[in-house]
């Protein structure tokens, strides 16, 4: 197994288990099932119980590409459409437990994952996914091209603690929060904070902390701190996370 280990913008150092080659060719593998069964489906639904295959017999040969075409785009679109809509996993990807991260830490984009999808016609579609294989293969961190040109991986959940579950926080029946910008952050941003809070607190890191805590501030677009100092700041702004998350 290859251990990824990324280094957030906050220095953290997060380390994960790529996905490994096999992992990847099921989901690719499951994925395609589905795109199969959405074709066939589409045909027998669309064109053999609705006749449309009727109405485009007397259409130009331009407008029966056109409605093909139309008909067939989720299945073409269909790895870009999933990856935006379940934050970095397929159906097949879900089913494997692994999902497209940045390398820096953060959480893919939308133009990560259209870069991801662009280049399947190399990694893919050409030479029947040997050029994918090769480069997963001898890639330090198991990435095709794709995954180089967007900065991402494929990493592995399984027997991984969910990122929800790091960034919990205990709060009292009353508590009252005190910074509703707080829903600024992801979850993502959520995790990294506690985990640079906690480590440089724990040694008694004071720059990190203040450095933290003017990212915060700057991100969250906070006009008043109502804490005395950068421990109970940042703690705050942690449990006030929870508290809306929680609530929403």
């Amino acid at each position: 197994m290859v251990e990824l280990q990324i280094n957030t913008t906050q220095n953290v150092n997060i380390n994960f288990t790529a996905a490994s080659v096999g992992e990847r060719i099921l989901a690719y593998g499951i994925d395609w099932v589905i795109k199969i069964a959405y074709v066939i489906v589409v045909y027998q639904v669309i064109f053999n119980v609705f006749s449309v295959d009727r109405m485009v017999e007397d259409m130009d040969r331009w407008s029966q590409i056109a409605i093909y075409v139309t008909f067939y785009l989720p299945a073409m679109f269909y790895t870009l459409i999933f990856e935006t809509l379940l934050d970095g996993q397929t159906i097949g990807k879900r089913i494997m437990k692994i999902k497209v991260v940045k390398i820096d830490g953060y959480q893919a984009s939308l133009s990560d994952f259209v870069i991801r999808w662009f280049f399947r016609i190399v990694d893919l579609n050409m030479m029947s996914g040997v050029v994918a294989l090769i480069t997963i293969i001898t890639s330090p961190k198991n990435q095709r091209l794709g995954d180089m040109t967007a900065g991402t991986s494929v990493i592995a959940l399984k027997n991984k603690v969910n990122i929800s579950h790091t960034i919990l926080e205990e709060l009292e029946s009353d508590y009252i929060p005190t910074y509703p910008n707080v829903i600024k952050l992801s979850d993502n941003d959520a995790r990294i904070i506690k985990e640079t809070f906690t480590k440089a607190r724990s040694t008694k890191d004071y720059k990190t902390l203040i450095k933290l805590r003017n990212k915060i501030i700057e991100v969250v677009e906070i006009k008043e701190v109502k804490q005395s100092n950068d421990v109970a700041f940042i703690d705050t702004i942690l449990k006030d996370y929870n508290y809306y998350t929680q609530s929403m």
